[in-house]
């Protein structure tokens, strides 16, 4: 068994250990051999030390020495002195010291890695993920990890003073109707049945509020079969919250205390609170998304009765079936042909019939794919909207259903937003978004799905409206276009509930197959109550400025979901599926 002894970190030596005789581990960074000295920048998680090797003061170490290569594990004992004036290196917390060796320990070798730690941005992402433990080794991995859980404890300090129990909720549960598609698992023991992994603990949380918890919290994992993106992994983290008696300004008081508390202590960055509120509305109305970017303005108007004498035979019958026209102004900024084409392109692959532009010289000049079929004084028409227009403004249009028209325009704006660079990278900009639908309605079919989820509580006067316009008591809070998390008041009655299941197409025996414990409980003395969950992933992310949540997880998934470390998923024998009385059938075809 070999023996070492570690005294500090590689990153820790400064003045106090000076003259001092201490033992370091780590792992080789850089190995530089100048024959009578050999140099070697040894690294740990708190960051590097230059230790050196002479036969002077360490023969043997010396001599073992020449055989040192990146990422061997070593063991060393020796002096710590000052650099000369002239070796400092000002770059590194511990560039003033160096470690003379008089004792080396090889704890394990390395074969030569399958890239180096120094170019790893370079190699492609799938390699960095296979040999995943080597990519967590580089200083920017290992400091993401570090923020993610500076994250989780200053929260879970947060919630602690504030009353909450970090409370755990199973993993293995039961199947129910809430959206997302769940990942299933057969069980042994009961042959032919399945437990579902939680898409969030919602309905154990409620639970809890009828057990008089009270106050919960759980930092959760999370699971959804669903189509993957940057922001979107298999399993995933939520810092889940739920409290009773209580209504949403509370919810906003401790989300915002939590997120102060967290910018902080993670990445030492105060933030303003309380949070700026849109409602729902008037955020897809100018800005075409539920989670806007308020980084910039560009907001989008509604130009419907601009149009409403057009001679333009499709914007004639989008009109006629109750669909709208929404443009966003751009000035002082000059588009190429090539530009305007490439933005049309973006808009096809979006969903979009196509994008109309129009570019404004003065009141009388403006060019146009459509310009024949626009009125002399289209330029006055548009001041109305915006006032601002002027020399070198340029008019980007979209046409269609609100709901699908807006949410292009949304999608426009950014795009637009990166190519003029007129996003600060550096501002933190949150915000609430509040008086979300309760439901999601389908023009064509007519059906109703739930916003958010089905124990969503409804505002007051619900009753009186039509379906697709009764709104929740539901908020989202958003910071630079992305959402954070989200929440609701909850349902605590079960006779409200069972009305809202019936809204969206529930029998009372699906209701009983799937929700009978909750509503039974809703009528055992079930307290008003209410939550929220943060993606701690996304927050991460955005934190860290990271392109994708998988920057921030020690060990993700690609986009198609697979483990390329673990090579998984895998296939099972037959053998192993016949205990649980499950047999594949022929797979369906990409």
């Amino acid at each position: 068994m070999q023996s070492f002894e570690r005294t500090t970190l590689c990153g820790l030596i400064d003045e106090q250990y000076l003259n001092k005789t201490i033992s370091i581990c780590g792992w080789v960074q850089k190995r530089r051999d100048h024959g009578g000295l050999i140099f070697v920048d040894l690294r740990d998680r708190s960051g590097l030390m230059q230790i050196v090797f002479n036969s002077d003061f360490g023969k043997e170490a010396h001599k073992l020495a020449h055989d040192l290569r990146s990422e061997f594990v070593i063991s060393v004992t020796g002096k710590v002195i000052e650099r000369a004036q002239e070796t400092i290196n000002n770059n590194m917390p511990t560039g003033k010291f160096e470690l003379q060796v008089t004792n080396l320990v090889i704890l394990n070798k390395s074969k030569n890695p399958p890239f180096s730690l120094e170019d790893a941005q370079n190699v492609d992402e799938e390699l960095r993920l296979k040999y995943r433990y080597i990519d967590l080794r580089r200083p920017l991995m290992q400091n993401r990890i570090r923020i993610r859980h500076e994250v989780c404890f200053a929260a879970r300090q947060y919630l602690h003073d504030q009353g909450f129990y970090e409370i755990e909720t199973p993993i293995l549960t039961k199947n129910t109707p809430e959206g997302a598609r769940e990942f299933l698992v057969p069980s042994r023991i009961n042959q032919g049945c399945f437990y579902a992994m939680p898409q969030s603990p919602q309905q154990y949380k409620q639970l809890l509020m009828a057990s008089g918890m009270e106050k919960y919290f759980q930092i959760a994992r999370c699971f959804r079969d669903e189509d993957l993106r940057a922001d979107r992994q298999p399993e995933f983290t939520q810092l889940d919250i739920e409290m009773s008696f209580i209504n949403e300004e509370d919810i906003y008081r401790i989300i915002e205390g939590i997120l102060k508390n967290i910018f902080k202590k993670g990445i030492n960055v105060d933030i303003p609170t309380p949070f700026a509120r849109m409602k729902y509305q008037e955020a897809f109305d100018s800005y075409g998304s539920d989670k806007p970017d308020l980084r910039f303005g560009l907001k989008i108007k509604n130009c419907s009765e601009i149009f409403k004498d057009t001679e333009l035979s499709f914007i004639k019958d989008i009109l006629k079936k109750d669909g709208q026209i929404g443009a966003i102004h751009i000035e002082n900024h000059e588009f190429t042909r090539g530009s305007l084409d490439n933005l049309t392109d973006k808009v096809l692959k979006m969903g979009a019939k196509g994008l109309l532009w129009i570019k404004i010289k003065d009141d009388n000049t403006f060019d146009s794919p459509v310009k024949k079929f626009l009125p002399q004084d289209f330029v006055s028409r548009m001041r109305t909207l915006f006032p601002e227009i002027g020399e070198n403004s340029t008019l980007f249009m979209v046409a269609g259903y609100y709901e699908n028209a807006w949410d292009t325009l949304g999608r426009l704006r950014l795009e637009l937003a990166k190519e003029l660079n007129i996003i600060n990278e550096k501002e933190l900009n949150f915000c609430w978004i509040t008086d979300f639908p309760l439901f999601d309605y389908d023009r064509e079919t007519g059906k109703l799905d739930a916003k958010h989820h089905p124990f969503t509580a409804p505002q007051d006067g619900w009753e009186k409206l039509e379906p697709k316009n009764m709104l929740a008591r539901a908020y989202d809070v958003v910071l630079n276009g992305t959402e954070l998390g989200g929440g609701s008041i909850r349902i605590h009655d079960s006779e409200l509930q069972g009305k809202v299941f019936e809204l969206l197409g529930l029998s009372k025996d699906t209701m009983n197959a799937k929700f009978g414990h909750l509503l039974e409980a809703q009528e055992l003395g079930f307290p008003p109550h209410g939550g929220i969950a943060l993606g701690i992933d996304r927050l991460v992310m955005l934190m860290t400025g990271s392109q994708s949540i998988r920057d921030v997880i020690a060990f993700p998934k690609t986009s198609r979901g697979f483990d390329l470390m673990m090579n998984a998923p895998t296939e099972v024998e037959p053998e192993k599926l016949a205990e649980y009385s499950i047999k594949i059938m022929a797979r369906k075809k990409d």
